[in-house]
Parts: C-alpha cells; structure tokens; sequence
C-alpha cells in the first residue's frame, strides 16, 4: 500500500496499460521526424561559481547551481551522460562538474533517476549535506553518502545561514518495482539573507497546492519551474506540468521572478524539444508581465540575484 499520496489526497494512478498506449501512439507517430533541436548555450568555465555574491547557473534539466548565504547549493544534480544507464543526454552540463567549486547542500526533490541521479551524488562527494524527503535517505547511505538530512513536507533544516523547507509537489515516487510511493517527494524553498528561492522538483499543477506554498512563503524572488515532459497531456498531467499552467502556478505563487527549468536537456516526452520556452513566452506576453521577471537560461548561463530580489517594505 503507498506510503505517501499528495497535498489533495491523490496518487498518480497512470497504469502499465496507459504506458503501453503512450508507446502505441508514439510507434504509429515514428515517421515524424521532429526538427533537429540544440538548447541554446553559453561558455561557463565555472570562474563566476567562485563569486561570493549570490548567483544562479543553469547545468541543464532541472540541475541549477546556487549561490546564497554563501553556501554552494546544487538542485537535483545530474552530471551523466544518460539516465539510469539508459535515456541518453542531448544537451551537455552547463557547466563540467570538475570546473564547479566544492558544493555544500544538495537539495533532491524525489527518488526518479533524472533528479536522484547517484553517479553524480558520488561525484559531489560525501562533504556536501545531502537534503532528501522522508525515505530517500537509505539510496544515498547505500552509494557511501552518510551526510544526509530528511524532511517532511513543512519541516527545515538550517545550516549555516541558509535554511531548507521540503514543499508539497503534485507527483509520486518509484525506483525499484516495489517502492513506488514508499518514499516522499517534494520541492524546495531556500531561504538566506539574499532573498529566497524556491525549486519546485516534478509537480502537475495544483492550485490548492501552489496557493498553500505561496501563502506560507510570501516573498519568494526566484521560482525554478519546470516547463517541459508534458506530452501527451492525457498521460503527463497528472504528473508534470505545462508551459502554461507553470505560469499559472508562479502568479499563485506570488513570485516575484520565474526560473524556467525541465526541458531541452534529455527527450523524456512528445513535445517538440524546443516548443517549451516558446510556449512560456507566448503565455508571458498573453498575460502582459514583465518580460524581465521570465528568466529562460541559456545552459551554462549564470546570473546574478544582487539586482533581483524583491525590494524590502
């Protein structure tokens, strides 16, 4: 029996037959070649993750790397070259982890092999603290990482001047075929002296859920969302949100910047690679916002959060 369903009360219920049907489709689709697709990116040799002024990079997917309260923070981090072995990389990291300084806090948003990717933990190396949901720990025990930290959702770890709180996500949970469920999952707000961030991991949309995140942390500056594995809808809205409906979550958010993540690294779903961010800025000017409060990285694309935080009073 799960363990663990989400805020709502609901479980992903997709099945090995809606599986099938989704391969079924894509076989009948396999004459369609989508245009071949390059997620845009820029040089980083790693030079301004030194910076002790707080920053953000993106390595690709939903890796970023975070610099606040002068701690290195890495967000579900995923260096390899494939998934699990398997689902191989279209979009090299950002930046080469061996360019990257010492990294403090890992932040992992729930146990799927995209966001737990444990050849890249090992990489990391056990003096980094490793922050999981309840009953991910054991993963990390077991690669040889006893630095390790669990949360319920609600509840924070502070170390040093950044403080960590695990945020309901709308999603589930599976590693092995007898665990799905077992183990929590979740995004993160992290808070230091700069301003607060927040790292929504996997998550379908839920207004209840976004509107509950945002009014238990009402300043929030910079909203890493994800935008990408929403095709076909019928499948993937239980579990992923899209382009328009992550808008949607950042006003219930209440943010004051939207990081776009989740896309044009690994080909997951049946979305055309590039349609992601295309989409969110077809929304962004629908709804008239400012265009300089929608970030889309380039990967390997560092920016600043000195300028960006939202202003006191």
């Amino acid at each position: 029996m799960p363990r663990y369903a989400n805020l709502d009360g609901s479980n992903v219920t997709t099945s090995v037959g809606d599986f099938l049907k989704w391969q079924a489709e894509r076989f009948r689709r396999i004459g369609a070649r989508e245009a071949r697709f390059e997620a845009p990116r820029c040089d980083n040799d790693g030079v301004r993750l030194r910076d002790a002024k707080a920053h953000l990079t993106w390595i690709g997917h939903s890796s970023f790397v975070l610099r606040i309260g002068g701690a290195l923070v890495a967000t579900d981090p995923i260096w390899s070259e494939r998934i699990g072995g398997a689902v191989r990389r279209l979009a090299a990291p950002g930046v080469a982890l061996d360019c990257v300084p010492p990294i403090d806090l890992v932040t992992i948003s729930h146990s799927h092999y995209d966001h737990l990717d444990l050849p890249t933990l090992r990489r990391i190396g056990p003096h980094a603290l490793f922050v999981v949901p309840k009953d991910n720990g054991d993963i990390l025990r077991r690669g040889g990482l006893e630095r390790v930290v669990e949360l319920g959702w609600w509840e924070s770890h502070v170390e040093g001047d950044v403080r960590i709180t695990l945020v309901p996500a709308q999603h589930w949970s599976f590693r092995y075929p007898w665990d799905r469920n077992m183990r929590l999952w979740g995004g993160f707000v992290i808070e230091g002296p700069e301003g607060t961030a927040y790292h929504a991991g996997d998550t379908a949309f839920s207004e209840m859920m976004f509107r509950e995140i945002g009014a238990r942390f009402p300043k929030i500056d910079w909203a890493m969302i994800p935008i990408g594995a929403y095709a076909p809808t019928w499948f993937m809205s239980p579990q992923h949100i899209g382009p328009e409906d992550a808008g949607r979550a950042w006003e219930l958010l209440g943010a004051r910047t939207f990081v776009a993540m989740h896309w044009g690294t690994f080909k997951l779903t049946d979305e055309p690679l590039g349609e992601p961010p295309e989409r969110i800025r077809a929304w962004w000017r629908s709804r008239a916002h400012d265009p300089e409060r929608l970030w889309t990285f380039d990967v390997g694309e560092t920016r600043s959060l000195s300028d960006t935080r939202r202003p006191i009073g």
